[in-house]
């Protein structure tokens, strides 16, 4: 399948511009995956897919953003992202000067029908025009940025250096099942002091991120197109029904129906 590694959505340059038009709307749908290294510009970014997943990085916090949701991203703020299955997304990059009262860190955001409008209409302007109509569909986009619920929790990343490298193995083999003593024995740190400081710098415990980071690794296997019996054994379920009731707990629906072609019999 082609890669899109090389093809920036808009030219570096342009997104570190600080001048020029307040918003440059683009949009890119040519089958391929996307993968986009860390990086930082000076406009602010809203980003999303029109179908399928997208995990996005921003400082040190991680999502996995389905289409119905929509990602902002503060100018200079360090963020990548990579696709799962073949990209068609869109960006919306605003000046420094029109993200003047949207949210000052990353979010996800419930995307609109008419936040969408707005953005594939801004993508079809030629460079450098402006009229009243235009800035009025620019507002509009950040009223909509400003406003809109957020979605999705994110997962943070611990700071501390042994704590880091413990939510990165749990990221890396979400099927990993130590005990949180054994998990204490393997960085060096007693276990009630990991528990309660892992708590600390994530929000989450141990168990909870663990969790997070499995239903976000489905996701993506998913997206991928791995069948729903191979996504539960990769992630350490032995029960694929246990794997099933938790992912429609935590998501509202099956995983058969969620993104992945499932197994027969497993979705309803």
């Amino acid at each position: 399948m082609p890669s899109a590694l090389a093809q920036p959505l808009l030219a570096p340059e342009r997104a570190r511009s600080r001048g020029g038009p307040r918003l440059i709307a683009v949009r890119r749908h040519d089958g391929a995956l996307r993968h986009t290294a860390m990086h930082r510009h000076a406009r602010g970014q809203l980003l999303g897919a029109y179908q399928g997943l997208l995990t996005v990085y921003a400082g040190d916090r991680q999502w996995v953003v389905p289409s119905v949701h929509a990602v902002w991203i503060p100018p200079d703020q360090s963020h990548g992202l990579r696709s799962h299955g073949p990209y068609a997304g869109y960006s919306a990059y605003l000046s420094p000067a029109a993200c003047a009262g949207l949210p000052r860190t990353p979010c996800v955001l419930q995307a609109s029908a008419l936040l969408l409008a707005a953005v594939e209409r801004a993508t079809a302007w030629p460079d450098n025009a402006a009229d009243a109509a235009r800035s009025r569909i620019v507002e509009l986009i950040r009223d909509e940025i400003r406003t809109l619920p957020r979605a999705g929790a994110a997962l943070v990343l611990p700071r501390e250096s042994r704590l880091q490298r413990l939510a990165l193995a749990l990221s890396d083999a979400p099927a990993d099942t130590r005990s949180l003593n054994a998990w204490a024995a393997a960085i060096g740190m007693a276990p009630r002091t990991l528990a309660r400081r892992f708590l600390a710098e994530t929000g989450l415990s141990v168990g909870a991120w663990r969790k997070q980071a499995r239903l976000m690794r489905a996701q993506e296997m998913l997206a991928g197109g791995a069948a729903v019996t191979t996504v539960a054994l990769e992630l350490g379920y032995d029960n694929v029904s246990a794997f099933i009731a938790m992912f429609k707990r935590e998501l509202g629906a099956t995983p058969g129906r969620y993104g992945g072609p499932g197994d027969p019999g497993l979705s309803p």
